[in-house]
């Protein structure tokens, strides 16, 4: 029962002296748990009464699997996990995309006219497989959604669901699952951008949009996500998500998958530890492990028993939202320098002389006009460039104080001028060059370097696609079995938990079945 604010005023006279009685406070209303209620067999009819009359608020159904998501007060869960009918109730747990912060020092690559092979294709063995055949499959994609207009990804035979707080599936607010779709998909023969395991732009993509504004969601919302993806006839799942918590009911909508023939496949995690992260951990889930592109572990990635296959997870290159990635391109005198552009920087370009603005803790008005230079240290990056714009400044330039490259943030701050950060080197070279001309420019690309499970995942998911193609026949457990006993033995000899069965590989995939058959 919801309790409303009521204003109480009573007079009494005592002798001389009025007194009134002041405002009760209101109620505070309880708030709400976010939960997920698993109902026996025959019994929904009478659990969802309950949770009518207490109240609750609808978050998914997943009648699939005898279950709802809901938000109710403390009061109500305590009347379900007493309901007769009620199996079990369990919190809806958070999860998050697995991809890693980029290393200080690492640029976003300028894509020159063609087209580039990112590494991992060829480590996988997807250009040495044809995806002529990739119609007959759908992979299914849960993260952050897909740029549709993106000039190198398909448009035809992509569908979707938003279950995000923000956009529409063919939107993508983190950039993260544009970037997982690049990987499997990604045009090629197209002579732009990059290549994926899938190039041909036959296969059929379903888009299950999971995170929105935030870069994390609920576990029921990747179940509704995956039950989905089972409606929509997906054969494989791809997850570049995970959460620390294991899941009952989650565990039992994979299960559902499972039995309906879809191989899912999920990060394994960043956190570099043994710690298991889930899906990824359930049994009836394929966990992915990164390594790089020397065929060793990616030191973010998560070792244990439930790894199963390792990709290419470390300076992946792939699509984003049109224009979303930063590129830098710096020279003074007409010598280029390596930069970084500041994270939050405007996409913007200025040419001037160079002047040396110090540390950017003082005004000068000898800025004004100019490229400021300014060495690292005292104050914030975004106090700087605002500083070096106040007086006048054109654009900014941010040298080391240490040894190499950083990467460098305006923390959101507001700037009108582009910004970048450069070696302690550059910023000694440029030193000897002030009052020659200094370009800064920003510009919007298309395709980004990101590190994390979450891109080893999608080389898996491609690969298990682009076999089942040449192999149709094949049950979702014959390939995932193939898979394994077709990779390329990483580490320890035998299965191990930082490689799993090792490096996943097409060509030998396709050929084992080829050869053995379906039934290994």
């Amino acid at each position: 029962m919801r309790s409303v604010p009521v204003a109480i005023a009573a007079a009494a006279l005592v002798g001389a002296f009025t007194i009134t009685a002041l405002p009760l406070p209101a109620e505070a209303a309880p708030k709400r748990e976010q939960v997920v209620v698993v109902f026996k067999p025959g019994q929904g009819a009478a659990v969802r009464a309950l949770l009518a009359r207490e109240g609750a608020v609808t978050v998914h159904d997943l009648a699939e699997v005898n279950a709802v998501a809901v938000r109710l007060a403390p009061r109500g869960v305590r009347a379900l996990r007493a309901h007769p009918g009620v199996a079990y109730v369990e919190r809806d747990h958070e999860m998050k995309l697995m991809r890693t912060a980029r290393p200080a020092g690492v640029a976003t690559p300028m894509i020159a006219a063609g087209e580039v092979v990112p590494f991992g294709i060829p480590m996988v063995q997807a250009d040495q497989v044809s995806d002529a055949a990739a119609g007959n499959r759908t992979v299914c994609i849960i993260d952050s959604g897909y740029d549709i207009a993106h000039e190198d990804l398909p448009v035809a035979g992509v569908t979707g669901t938003n279950l995000s707080d923000a956009g529409d599936w063919f939107n993508d607010q983190q950039q993260h699952g544009t970037h997982v779709a690049g990987t499997i998909a990604a045009l090629g023969g197209n002579g732009v951008g990059v290549v994926g395991v899938l190039p041909s732009g036959t296969v059929r993509l379903n888009i299950q949009k999971v995170f929105g504004s935030e870069g994390s969601t609920s576990s029921s919302t990747v179940a509704r996500a995956a039950l989905n993806c089972v409606r929509a006839g997906a054969h494989v799942i791809n997850m570049s998500l995970g959460g620390s918590r294991p899941s009952r009911f989650q565990e039992a909508v994979f299960r559902f998958a499972e039995r309906r023939g879809v191989l899912a496949i999920a990060a394994a995690g960043n956190a570099g530890t043994s710690a298991i992260s889930y899906p990824g951990g359930f049994p009836s889930v394929v966990a992915v492990g990164a390594v790089t592109e020397a065929g060793a572990r990616a030191d973010f990635s998560q070792f244990n028993e439930t790894v199963e296959l390792a990709a290419p997870g470390d300076l992946v290159l792939s699509t984003v939202p049109m224009g979303t990635a930063l590129v830098s391109d710096v020279a003074v005198g007409g010598t280029p320098y390596e930069s970084l552009a500041m994270d939050g920087s405007p996409a913007s370009s200025a040419s001037a002389a160079l002047y040396d603005f110090g540390l950017g803790t003082a005004d000068d008005p000898g800025a004004a006009g100019k490229v400021c230079l300014i060495a690292r240290g005292s104050i914030s990056f975004a106090e700087k460039v605002q500083r070096c714009e106040a007086n006048g400044g054109l654009a900014a330039i941010v040298y080391n104080n240490a040894p190499g490259m950083f990467a460098g943030t305006l923390g959101g701050e507001a700037t009108g001028i582009p910004s970048v950060s450069v070696s302690d080197a550059a910023g000694a070279a440029m030193l000897g060059q002030l009052g020659q001309v200094a370009s800064v420019s920003i510009t919007g690309g298309n395709y980004d370097l990101f590190s994390g499970t979450s891109m080893a995942t999608p080389h898996v998911a491609g690969v298990a696609a682009l076999v089942w193609s040449h192999h149709p026949g094949c049950t979702a457990a014959q390939i995932r079995e193939s898979l394994k006993l077709s990779a390329i033995d990483l580490g320890a000899p035998g299965r191990d938990d930082e490689f799993g069965h090792g490096l996943v590989q097409a060509k030998a995939a396709v050929d084992r079945i080829a050869t053995l058959g379906c039934g290994l």
